[in-house]
């Protein structure tokens, strides 16, 4: 089997499979009881917060435990539109589905939602974004690097757009961390663990000075008083290993994708198009499309290569890519499109051959 299907998941870093193991054992007491074995989990679970935080860069602020990503988008949002008593709520047309969905769920309860378009090359169209921001706007949310396409938005320009409307922030952060450096600006940003080599069923989000979105679960108040659930040891001191080791490895990592980026576009054939920027873009994420490709078949025919048609969160749903579409693909071209993403443990060899057999059994369709 070749793995290339990192913007999916990523592989757990031996580093955090040894730091998680102990907490799986012995260490299993309650990170919010009064004793000693407690306070040592408490201890962790703040040395892996503070590792996460150097790993983000961010400034001053806090950053809370998640079950997810995914949550993480949901507490910001609904949290925020709860608690200021937003009106209107801007996004971009190629956002991740937790954004989308929840700009459907603002919609629903009497929000004003407005999506922005994409250009071809998956760029938001600024002047759209000027156009929405005026008359008035109270919630902006806009992802870094894409899922499905790898395109990096001009998150800073967007972050001042939106102050400079009176709006606050969301950044979905999850495909940039321990990748590119994430910008100052936004007021809140979104991190999973399982895109950073840690383990799944973690994420975290950060807000900026004095934020504080009205709680999505109730009960013990356990994350400073803002989210609630006992704490899992284990899995934030497997992120927090993780954000440790990425930030360590960052240079190396990023010059690791952009050899294997080479290698992986000098050894398509002609007939392929790279959808999306590939200027502004995170080179660990390849999707391209080929003329009356069939890349369901292409995938079921490859069964040990691990790629992925796009976002894991919508596979099965039957629909083409909305980010594909987004950017101006019909139909047909969104279903002759394959997402090959790489990483750290990606070896060059083996990806220039999988890349080789793509194209091979795509001219045989």
């Amino acid at each position: 089997m070749t793995y290339l299907d990192y913007q999916a998941t990523t592989p757990v870093a031996p580093e955090v499979v040894d730091a998680m193991q102990p907490w799986l054992g012995d260490k299993f007491a309650n990170p919010h009881a009064p004793y000693t074995a407690g306070r040592e989990a408490a201890a962790a679970i703040e040395l892996a917060r503070g590792r996460i935080e150097r790993a983000m860069g961010v400034p001053d602020g806090q950053c809370v435990f998640t079950g997810s990503a995914t949550e993480a988008i949901n507490w910001a949002i609904k949290g925020v539109l709860r608690t200021r008593r937003v009106k209107r709520f801007v996004t971009l047309a190629t956002e991740h589905a937790a954004v989308l969905d929840c700009a459907e769920w603002a919609r629903s309860v009497g929000h004003e939602v407005e999506i922005v378009p994409v250009g071809q090359d998956g760029l938001v169209n600024m002047e759209a974004l000027d156009a929405a921001l005026t008359g008035g706007v109270d919630f902006v949310a806009a992802m870094l690097v894409n899922n499905e396409i790898g395109v990096i938005q001009p998150i800073a320009e967007i972050a001042a757009k939106a102050k400079a409307a009176g709006a606050l922030m969301l950044c979905d952060a999850v495909q940039a961390l321990g990748r590119i450096v994430i910008p100052s600006g936004p007021d809140m940003i979104a991190v999973s663990g399982h895109k950073i080599h840690g383990p799944k069923g973690i994420g975290a989000l950060w807000l900026d000075k004095g934020l504080a979105p009205e709680p999505l679960l109730h009960g013990g108040g356990q994350e400073q008083g803002l989210r609630s659930g006992t704490l899992s040891p284990m899995l934030s001191v497997g992120f927090g290993t993780a954000a440790k080791v990425a930030e360590e490895r960052f240079e190396q990592d990023r010059a690791h994708v952009e050899a294997l980026w080479q290698t992986a576009t000098l050894a398509l054939g002609d007939d392929w198009i790279i959808n999306g920027s590939t200027e502004h873009r995170y080179r660990g994420n390849l999707n391209i499309r080929r003329g009356g490709l069939d890349a369901a078949r292409l995938i079921s025919d490859l069964r040990d290569l691990q790629i992925s048609l796009g976002s894991a969160c919508a596979s099965g749903s039957g629909r083409p890519s909305h980010v594909l579409k987004a950017i101006g693909l019909s139909d047909r071209e969104a279903r002759s499109s394959i997402r090959i993403s790489f990483g750290r443990y990606t070896d060059e060899k083996a990806l220039r051959e999988a890349i080789q057999r793509i194209d091979a059994a795509a001219r045989a369709q």
